[in-house]
């Protein structure tokens, strides 16, 4: 396995994720008691945030405006505006015994506990652990990854997109779901790896 060019993962198969009806924005109590049911006997969930851009220079970031967390065939959308969302999100992200994988989630992590006081417990940052598969300098973001380990690419269209704004559009909830969704994909395909 080797981490693969530009020109090599532009050549790569597109990758879909998951469909809009697999995908469930939590904006309600309702919502939120059936994604805590959904989710709170996982072992594993992909897990990764979005923050509403800062464009002007020292301009501090407001933290996390949405918190993703996906299964292999569900996403899970915590848009942070709604307090019953908060509230499961912390939950589930708190839980120890659901293992939260992500790619470069050091600043996640650090964003959560300093603007929402959530102490994330139990994570696997994908990064770090591809790289030492591959034995790189630099760790290994989610498009390199998605490549390497699954043969697919991953594109990153919504991703300076304003996730302060709301309702969020089609193309957002795509790609924010995709990229929990990508994290527990390729951690589930290096579980299956032989192991040496």
């Amino acid at each position: 396995m080797h981490r693969p060019t530009k020109e090599e993962i532009r050549t790569l198969p597109m990758y879909d994720g998951l469909a809009l009806i697999d995908i469930h924005l939590i904006e309600n109590e309702q919502d939120a008691a059936d994604a805590l049911a959904a989710l709170n006997h996982e072992a594993k969930l992909g897990f990764d945030t979005e923050t509403k851009p800062t464009f002007r220079k020292g301009e501090a970031s407001p933290g996390p405006t949405l918190i993703q967390l996906a299964t292999a065939s569900k996403a899970f959308l915590f848009p942070m505006r709604f307090p019953a969302a908060v509230s499961t999100a912390h939950a589930l992200l708190s839980n120890p015994n659901i293992t939260k994988v992500g790619f470069g989630i050091r600043d996640d992590i650090k964003e959560l506990r300093n603007k929402l006081a959530i102490e994330m417990m139990n994570t696997q940052d994908l990064s770090i652990e591809l790289k030492h598969l591959v034995d790189e300098k630099n760790n290994i973001g989610d498009r390199a990854a998605v490549a390497m380990v699954l043969k697919l690419r991953l594109t990153k269209g919504a991703q300076t997109s304003n996730w302060g704004a709301y309702p969020l559009q089609k193309h957002q909830i795509q790609y924010a779901a995709n990229d929990a969704h990508a994290a527990i994909c390729v951690a589930n395909a290096l579980n299956s790896l032989p192991k040496d």
